[in-house]
């Protein structure tokens, strides 16, 4: 498939917007919130040469079903659409990137439904939320944003949003690129994206934190070396999983598959073509729990 393609597939009760390109072992992409295929753009053209990618707006963003009910949303719920669109798709196990909620999201794929994943890349992930009066907190947050998005309106949440220091490092990209991710944002329903924090924000999905020694996926937890918060999540995150590795991205920030592409795109396709390569011979992909610069053996 030379060509990006949208489809429509049916997933666990809901239709979900699915964009295919490229031809090989399949590799599924997750965007981050407010984000959708479009988004991830980046990646599938920088991999489709050499996989299958199968990029999904997750429920309540872009092209998919956004229902009124919240229960669509939980993250047992998406991971379940997740994989019945897998099964629409045709695909039995596929490799998985993931960035920040739809890390979350491939995280629990493993967690949960550990057949159905080759091997998952994380970048700018958590496992949600360990301590309950963190949780509690961040709900309640949530809840307040969801309700401002739904009285306030898109625009004012998107300009907010864009604006807060976690995404600074995206301003280096220019206006040009910031103004299409405006309005790929804007494209959103304001219904969805409400609910997505209400069900699945970090707060509302259960704390992963328990079943991360039982996950025995190869992992890879990438974060931009400018984003303190989420390389000690990931230090924390490699700690605890039995086969994982950090990668930092230097000079990047949240989100390092936007600011820096090449580096990215290097990390992946090494870890991809490492996990590829052991699927063909008895020994495993190296495991270690240290955090290493781009550029690190």
């Amino acid at each position: 498939m030379s060509r990006a393609e949208s489809v429509g597939v049916e997933a666990a009760g809901l239709r979900l917007r699915a964009t295919l390109s490229g031809a090989g072992p399949p590799l599924l992409v997750l965007h981050g919130f407010t984000g959708c295929a479009d988004s991830m753009e980046g990646i599938a053209t920088g991999l489709s040469d050499a996989y299958r990618t199968l990029r999904l707006d997750l429920v309540g963003h872009g092209g998919s079903d956004a229902p009124d009910s919240v229960a669509a949303y939980t993250m047992e719920s998406c991971v379940e659409q997740v994989a019945s669109a897998l099964d629409a798709l045709g695909v039995r196990t596929a490799h998985v990137i993931g960035y920040s909620m739809g890390g979350r999201v491939a995280l629990a794929l493993c967690a949960w439904r550990p057949e159905r994943v080759r091997s998952a890349l994380l970048v700018g992930a958590s496992a949600g939320l360990e301590h309950p009066d963190r949780r509690a907190a961040r709900r309640r947050a949530d809840e307040a944003l969801a309700a401002r998005i739904e009285s306030e309106g898109l625009e004012r949440f998107v300009d907010e949003w864009m604006g807060r220091p976690l995404f600074a490092g995206q301003r280096r990209l220019g206006q040009a690129a910031l103004a299409r991710a405006r309005a790929q944002r804007l494209a959103n329903r304001p219904r969805g994206l409400a609910n997505s924090l209400r069900g699945m924000g970090a707060g509302a999905q259960p704390a992963l934190h328990p079943l991360l020694e039982r996950i025995r996926t190869p992992l890879r937890l990438v974060a931009g070396s400018q984003d303190a918060k989420f390389v000690a999540i990931a230090s924390d995150l490699a700690r605890r999983l039995p086969n994982a590795r950090v990668r930092l991205v230097p000079g990047a920030g949240h989100a390092c598959h936007l600011e820096a592409p090449a580096t990215f795109l290097g990390i992946a396709r090494r870890f991809l073509a490492d996990v590829e390569a052991s699927r063909r011979t008895p020994a495993r992909v190296a495991s270690a729990s240290t955090v290493q610069p781009e550029g690190t053996p």
